[in-house]
């Protein structure tokens, strides 16, 4: 008696944890469109700052979003579950979904309406994927659909990755590679001979500090937006250089 008990509170709980995760995934209606081209060559580059799609991890599985998703780069490294809906066009591939990151910005086009070309115009929710993730869920020939979407786990292999420009006195730390919630809050570094230091948002997932760190190992911590917070320890030694990136062994988990 006392096993079955035990069976029917594991199934219970098992039950409630599914919910849960199911109350957890709002889904919200938008509309997508692409670009880039059929190898997602076009979407290299973009307001992230992420560079190369495919050496940065993040491959031809990404978007653009409108001004009210992306949040002045808030939004970057997300990773959005994106389905047609079926119920308000014929143009979906029925039964498909696809996951992509946020890499860049879709501007406001204010010389045309937003339900007529304007499509990333305020407050509209829109992505503007790249052609293959587009083509995963739609028909090509339709140019816009409606869309479903959910935010859903990043996930990454290996640790974040911290990359490091600008000069002395000017740190401009690039963070990607990021699991789990995928979009950074806050980040800090810390020299091997400093305290921990807070970085600024410069643009996208470009972090700044203005403290001088040649010449000391230089450690990070990384708040995603969803409250996490991982450290990376010792990721770039003492003889770190301007123009390199440097990857951790830790990211979040997803």
């Amino acid at each position: 008696m006392e096993k079955k008990l035990l069976v029917v509170l594991f199934l219970s709980l098992c039950c409630a944890s599914r919910l849960r995760g199911e109350a957890a995934q709002q889904w919200t209606s938008a509309t997508a469109t692409f670009y880039g081209g059929s190898d997602a060559s076009g979407t290299m580059g973009g307001s992230c700052g992420y560079g190369n799609m495919y050496s940065a991890g993040y491959g031809t599985n990404t978007t653009a979003l409108s001004s009210a998703l992306y949040g002045d780069g808030a939004s970057c490294g997300a990773c959005y579950l994106v389905t047609c809906d079926a119920s308000a066009t014929r143009w979906c591939k029925n039964g498909t979904s696809v996951t992509v990151t946020a890499t860049n910005y879709c501007p406001p086009n204010y010389s045309e309406s937003g339900d007529a070309g304007g499509w990333c115009n305020p407050p509209r929710r829109h992505f503007d994927m790249s052609q293959p993730a587009w083509e995963a869920i739609a028909v090509y020939s339709a140019g816009i659909v409606p869309v479903r979407y959910a935010r859903t786990p990043c996930r990454r292999v290996g640790g974040i990755r911290f990359g490091i420009a600008g000069h002395d006195y000017y740190e401009l730390v690039l963070v990607t590679n990021v699991a789990g919630s995928g979009a950074v809050a806050a980040a800090w570094v810390k020299g091997s001979g400093t305290e921990w230091l807070s970085m600024s948002r410069n643009w996208g997932e470009n972090w700044q500090s203005n403290a001088y760190l040649t010449g000391q190992a230089l450690s990070f911590r990384v708040q995603a937006d969803d409250g996490g917070v991982v450290t990376a320890y010792d990721v770039a030694p003492a003889n770190w250089q301007f123009g390199s990136t440097y990857q951790s062994d830790v990211n979040f988990s997803y």
